[in-house]
């Protein structure tokens, strides 16, 4: 078969970009190696930046988004006896929003139905050929096991870590670093018991609440990367919530636990992020720890460069962005890199008593200085997308 763009995964990366494309008339095929139910379910990130619900808005899957979204002004950041609360409308003039990602992926597959452009669930032995040509192709095995080859102007990689598309780059340098620590995620039929996040340092481990809606929570706990979600009752979850998100005065509500996973906890990138008509987006170029909130926003920044690049190169016959777009996008992704290190550093236990006195001391610092509370606020209610870090 014959298309524009080849967009390997399904995620909301390759969803974005192809619903962005078929906005501006450049038909693609998706290839995805697990079934759209299993990709729709995936329960990853719940925090959007301004800039992020933006461009789902430009793509026409904003609407329930803007109906059903809880918008917040900040974060509170907590230490043993004190919460404090950060602003961020008030120091970067900029909200973030609490939509899951599996909200945002319900959204985009709809708009992919509703588009009627082609997509391959359940494919095996993807493979990407003649990369530095101006004819690349993929071939795979369908869902049925019919050997299956597209033809292309243009492959795009949005398949992840493990995906073939990072495999196919020749030369890549890669940079990574790997935490000593997991988080235990927690996904709960109750109400928040806070209106914004909780982000707290605890000597026993880090641990966050957070949110999905008015009647479903989601925590994370620090643990050991080699932890055993069996021994991790539902009673001895919430009793080392209880304990790490204590503050006097304020109760913390418990209900059904939901669903309950071990989260490995890693920072990746990987350069260049194109090779000849081959481009990578979202996750299969970068991965950073959660704590920033940044790796969907991350990926839906990359999109957003991508495909006004794409656009300029398929329909203007415009090369100029297609050519910067890798190191338009990488400016990004080492800053958001280092804000998302800078952030799971200073909230987890790591090392020895003297290592947490200097966390402490940077969390007052945040919290007392106007001016340190604005470098995390810019940093986390998201920079600007166009044109990468300098806007």
């Amino acid at each position: 078969m014959r298309t524009r763009v080849a967009i390997i995964g399904s995620g909301p990366a390759g969803l974005l970009l192809a619903q962005l494309l078929d906005l501006s008339g450049i038909d693609s095929v998706i290839v995805e190696r697990q079934t759209a139910d299993h990709v729709s379910s995936r329960i990853r990130a719940g925090i959007l930046e301004s800039g992020t619900v933006d461009v789902l808005r430009k793509a026409g899957v904003g609407e329930r988004l803007s109906a059903e979204a809880i918008e917040h002004r900040g974060i509170y950041l907590q230490w043993p006896g004190e919460r404090r609360h950060l602003d961020f409308v008030e120091s970067a003039n900029r909200a973030v929003y609490v939509y899951g990602q599996t909200e945002v992926t319900k959204d985009l597959l709809a708009a992919r139905e509703k588009a009627g452009q082609q997509a391959f669930y359940q494919a095996d032995a993807v493979a990407l050929h003649d990369l530095t040509t101006d004819r690349p192709y993929v071939t795979f095995r369908d869902a049925d096991g019919v050997a299956q080859r597209i033809d292309a102007d243009v492959v795009v990689g949005c398949d992840g870590y493990h995906g073939p598309s990072k495999r196919a780059m020749p030369g890549r340098r890669s940079w990574e670093r790997a935490y000593p620590f997991a988080w235990l995620g927690v996904l709960a039929e109750v109400a928040p018991s806070t209106d914004e996040l909780i982000y707290a340092w605890h000597e026993d481990g880090f641990a966050l609440h957070s949110m999905r809606s008015d009647t479903v929570s989601r925590f994370y706990l620090q643990v050991d990367p080699a932890e055993r979600i069996e021994e991790w009752s539902d009673d001895r979850i919430w009793e080392q919530l209880a304990s790490r998100l204590h503050l006097d005065g304020w109760d913390l509500k418990t209900g059904p636990v939901l669903e309950k996973s071990v989260l490995p906890m890693r920072s990746f990138v990987t350069t260049p992020m194109r090779h000849g008509r081959l481009f990578l987006a979202g996750d299969a170029a970068h991965i950073v720890p959660p704590t920033g909130a940044k790796g969907l926003n991350l990926a839906v920044a990359d999109v957003s460069v991508l495909a006004d690049a794409l656009v300029a190169l398929l329909v203007d016959a415009s090369p100029e962005l297609a050519d910067a777009y890798s190191d338009t996008a990488l400016r990004r992704v080492w800053r958001c890199t280092h804000f998302s290190w800078w952030m799971t550093s200073m909230l987890h236990r790591h090392g020895d008593d003297f290592d947490a006195q200097l966390q402490l001391a940077q969390l007052r610092r945040v919290a007392d200085s106007a001016a340190a509370a604005r470098e995390l606020a810019e940093n986390y209610a998201g920079l600007p997308i166009a044109g990468g870090v300098h806007g």
